[in-house]
């Protein structure tokens, strides 16, 4: 038996690090892993970069991806979301930020951001102390350009563009993609309360997807579709 995971992107060196590391871990687990990477971002992939061996089961995961290529023309999401279907995916799991960032206005942008980020960085400031410098990393290089991304962005240039998962479920099922409940809402919250994490953390069913949350506001919502 063999696992085979394929990275799409265009951070080869960065991605190689990692398959470098979790084949070395599988190895020590037993684990026949193959790990390869495929250069090239997701809106000029083409179904036969991804390589699938006879009797193979493929499974899509993509986690804070997809809504990259949510442009205002709709065109680019769904051409990458038509390439995976004709992959025939046994399972596509879909992770995404729980978030209404793609209005057309800046004010209700920045609303919206407002919001979201301040019940991420409430979380933060119970997890971590604030001059941690995992903290300062997350905040510095990871946050703030996605809050400069909203707010400041427009056209183009304007990358961060998540939907609510009310959205992203029409915007799969006009895909032709169907919806797979995940029933896994015991298990989720046995593994949050395994974590040690705050009380804060709240991980909840909603029509089939399990989504996490800080003190009932949504922040990351997960979801399964197959062909």
């Amino acid at each position: 038996r063999r696992l085979r995971i394929t990275a799409v992107g265009l951070s080869v060196e960065r991605f190689q690090v990692i398959g470098d590391e979790l084949e070395a871990y599988a190895h020590s687990l037993g684990i026949n892993l193959e790990f390869s990477v495929v250069e090239s971002n997701l809106e000029n992939l083409k179904p036969q970069d991804i390589k699938v061996l006879d009797g193979e089961v493929l499974v899509v995961n993509s986690i804070l991806q997809l809504h990259c290529v949510v442009k205002e023309s709709r065109g680019a999401l769904n051409s990458v979301l038509q390439i995976i279907h004709e992959l025939s995916p046994k399972v596509l799991v879909l992770v995404e930020q729980d978030s209404s960032h793609n209005g057309p206005f800046f004010l209700g942008r920045f609303m919206e951001a407002l919001h979201y980020y301040s019940a991420i960085f409430d979380s933060l400031d119970a997890m971590l102390p604030k001059y941690d410098t995992r903290r300062a990393k997350m905040e510095q290089f990871y946050f703030a350009e996605e809050i400069k991304n909203i707010v400041s962005c427009e056209g183009p240039a304007r990358l961060e563009r998540h939907e609510r998962v009310d959205q992203w479920r029409r915007r799969m099922s006009r895909a032709g993609f169907q919806a797979a409940p995940i029933k896994m809402i015991a298990q989720a919250k046995q593994w949050l309360a395994k974590t040690n994490a705050c009380e804060g953390y709240t991980v909840v069913e909603e029509k089939g997807c399990l989504v996490l949350g800080w003190k009932s506001k949504p922040i990351i919502a997960t979801s399964c579709w197959k062909c």
